[in-house]
This record gives C-alpha cells, structure tokens and sequence, in this order.
C-alpha cells in the first residue's frame, strides 16, 4: 500500500490533484448551470439549499480547494491534495465497513473508460470479502438525454461495475461504455431490485449520476467527483451523499490504480497486486 506521502505524491504528479485539468472556465458555467437548477449538472440531486452561485464556489473552496475568488475566472483549477487524501480515508473507512457487515452494494460509473478500472479493482475485493455485488437490470433499455437529443441505452455490467453503451455498438464483454451524467440508469437498476422483491442495496460506489441519483432516492452512495461536479459536494453538504472525493475524473485510466490500491489497503481489503 502506498503511504500517504507517496499517496499525495501520486495525485501532484498525475495531476489528480493540484493543477487539473479542468479548467476554471468549466468549473464556473457548471455552477451556474446548478444555480438555474440545469438538470445536466444536478445529476438526479433535487438540493433543498438556495446554492446561488457564491454559495457554490464558497463550497467548493472548502471540499475541494478550488481558488474562493470570484474574479478568478480562467486557467486550470486546482485541487488540493490534502483534501483529497481526507475524503479517501473517508471513502475507504466506509468500504472497510460495508465489507465487514458484508453489505450489498452496487457499482456504477459514467466515466467507464477512465473509471472503470478503479471500480472493478473495488468490486472484485468487496465480492472476495463477502460482499453481495448487485447487477441489476442487466440489458435494460434507458432513453436518455445526450448533445444529439435523446438516445437510447442499455446497461450492462463489466466486472461488476455498471455503466451504459448504446445498443449494437459493442460486444457483450467490451469494457467500452458510454461517458454519461444521468441519474436515470441507477433509477432503473434500483426499480429492478425493488420490482423483483429484493433488497435495495447497503451501498452505491460510482460518480456522476449513480451516486447523486442514490443519494436523491435515500440510498447512501459514496463516489468521485471533479470540480466541475459540485452536485456530489452539495449532496454531501446536505447528507444525501456520504462521501464525495475531489479529484480530477478523466485523467489517463492507469492513474487511477495507485488509489484503489491506497484505497483497499486503508479498508482492510485486498485486492489485485497487477492492475490491467
């Protein structure tokens, strides 16, 4: 496991944390589009708060660091590091605790080809704990809002991690998904598990719209969230979301393995020693 040191010394260098990539200009139109209550970037959160656009950026300066001032209005943005390795303790200490009461959980992403990695790494230890990880809805069809109007999806699961790919495009067993923000497939996967009479699950791992859609429907969720994301931090602020990581989201897929191992080693968890 890598201590902490390395740990912040990971996130600078892969630009995780620090300077990232998203750029001011990004981080600013996303919290006025929250501020209009866009549904794009509410991701499925219905937020009881005013969050006018000071309220964001005064909160998104305290959850992920980003520069409080208003007149600061390009370049890229910054995360700091020391927030981030905070909320993954977070992040890890509930995983820890999911897995010893051997809990239900559902795995779910909207960034598959950056992501899904991380997740799978995840799953697989949680399952090999003894952990029930939930695929429901397998194939079902989701009409969802994309730039080109609304287009039609089908979950799918690769390693126990859902994610949605449009129908035809791939094979069965293709890690390739669509990047999608929409709470609409949890909504689905969750009204599978409630439609065949099984248990909801004790916890939703993922980012986008599977954590904000979770925690809107009273399910705890645990996931990662960019500074162009301010919905997972407000539903954090407002305890629909129990943990919500700042770190940049898109970076290169590889980037990512040093963290789930930091991650499942701080939970008491093993998992893969070579990452794909």
């Amino acid at each position: 496991m890598l201590s902490t040191g390395a740990l912040r010394a990971h996130l600078l260098a892969a630009r995780l944390a620090g300077p990232v990539a998203t750029s001011r200009e990004e981080s600013l139109r996303s919290y006025r589009l929250f501020a209009a209550r866009d549904p794009r970037v509410l991701l499925g959160l219905d937020p009881e708060g005013g969050w006018g656009e000071g309220d964001l950026l005064r909160l998104m300066a305290d959850r992920c660091g980003v520069s409080a001032d208003p007149s600061h209005v390009s370049g890229p943005d910054v995360i700091d590091p020391e927030r981030t390795v905070a909320a993954l303790e977070a992040f890890a200490g509930r995983l820890g605790e999911a897995a010893r009461a051997r809990s239900r959980v559902l795995f779910g992403t909207g960034h598959p080809h950056r992501l899904l990695g991380f997740y799978a790494g995840l799953a697989e230890a949680m399952s090999a704990a003894g952990c029930v990880v939930l695929t429901p809805a397998q194939g079902v069809s989701v009409d969802m809002a994309t730039r080109f109007g609304v287009r039609t999806h089908r979950i799918a699961y690769v390693r126990g991690v859902a994610l949605v790919r449009e129908p035809g495009v791939q094979a069965p067993g293709s890690a390739t998904g669509a990047h999608s923000h929409s709470p609409l497939p949890v909504r689905v996967a969750l009204g599978a598990l409630a439609e065949a009479g099984g248990s909801l699950p004790d916890l939703v791992v993922g980012d986008h719209g599977w954590v904000c859609g979770a925690g809107q429907l009273g399910v705890e969720a645990i996931g990662l969230a960019d500074t162009d994301d301010p919905a997972l931090f407000v539903g954090e602020a407002e305890g629909r979301v129990s943990v919500a990581v700042p770190l940049d989201d898109a970076v290169r897929s590889d980037y990512y393995h040093p963290i789930a191992r930091y991650v499942l080693g701080r939970a008491s968890l093993t998992g893969r020693q070579e990452w794909p």
